[in-house]
């Protein structure tokens, strides 16, 4: 990452081909950036087609908790290209390994019946499925996100959070995500609820953004999709999340490109619906995460 000095303002760019040139490799967060649970933005296809029309690679990475198969039947449901990406790498992939390492140990899972898919995946890779028990038998716990994540909030699990960290169970957090817009919506996700059992006492493992085992997946599609090793200055990252996409690509050393119009928009945009963040309240921002990306944009668009 090429960190910008406290002084300088982050270059605001109207479109991905201002910069697209410099890099064979685009790492590209989902949600916020290519659709908003409900629709996708046409414009974020649009400039991914057309850097991988240029020869350059896509590989979508995302903290959703489900293997990258359903992930890309949703994403062309709701009207993401095809021609956009190359792979997808999810923190369901790299929950699903962690499952197989701990495959005989009876397990917890926190989260909504649609991520069931996530198990079932692990018995494919495991070749016997892992047993799903209440609290009382479990070993370790999953977490996906909150059961009912329209009527919960993360204070719903304060008990049963405190009995699992008495009983020193390790959490597997499959969506480091704390909070995403479902459309208008804001939805509390995994992450939230992995941040209140650490601060109940419990230990965590990570499997998404901002962590590392998620960029070596992806760095290693975008490896097998080229045929040939990927130089990390060649690496663009794109995403809407300073705690997840933005950390993550610092502490993987690629660059990152930060869509100002997604999960912070209110604290940058206000009420404004134009291009450009302010720049006094984009930097204030970047100061204060002490993160600092080569350039910001709107929304992805080419």
């Amino acid at each position: 990452m090429d960190l910008q000095q406290e002084t300088r303002l982050i270059p605001q760019i109207r479109g991905l081909h201002e910069i697209s040139s410099r890099y064979d490799v685009i790492f590209c967060d989902i949600w916020g950036v290519v659709h908003n649970g409900v629709a996708a933005f046409p414009t974020a296809s649009a400039a991914l087609s057309a850097f991988r029309r240029s020869g350059g690679t896509v590989v979508l990475i995302t903290n959703a908790p489900r293997p990258s198969a359903p992930v890309q039947r949703q994403l062309l449901r709701l009207g993401v290209s095809a021609e956009a990406f190359d792979a997808i790498a999810t923190s369901g992939d790299v929950t699903v390994e962690r499952i197989k390492e701990h495959i005989d140990e009876p397990l917890l899972h926190i989260g909504p019946s649609r991520d069931l898919s996530l198990f079932e995946a692990a018995a494919e890779a495991a070749g016997r499925p892992p047993r799903r028990v209440a609290l009382d038998e479990a070993r370790y716990a999953v977490c996906t996100g909150l059961r009912d994540d329209v009527n919960e909030t993360v204070a719903d699990y304060e008990v049963e959070l405190r009995d699992m960290a008495g009983r020193g169970l390790t959490m597997i957090c499959a969506n480091p995500d704390i909070v995403i817009h479902r459309g208008e919506q804001l939805i509390y996700c995994a992450g939230a609820v992995a941040r209140k059992y650490e601060e109940t006492g419990g230990l965590v493992v990570y499997a998404g953004k901002p962590h590392a085992p998620i960029y070596r997946r992806a760095t290693a599609l975008a490896e097998k999709t080229r045929g040939a090793p990927v130089r990390r200055e060649r690496i663009l990252a794109i995403g809407d999340g300073m705690n997840t996409d933005i950390a993550g690509a610092v502490g993987a050393g690629v660059d990152a490109l930060f869509v100002t119009h997604g999960i912070h928009r209110d604290a940058l945009h206000g009420e404004s619906s134009g291009a450009f963040a302010d720049p006094d309240k984009l930097h204030r921002l970047c100061e204060a995460w002490r993160l600092w990306p080569i350039a910001a944009i709107g929304a992805l668009q080419d």
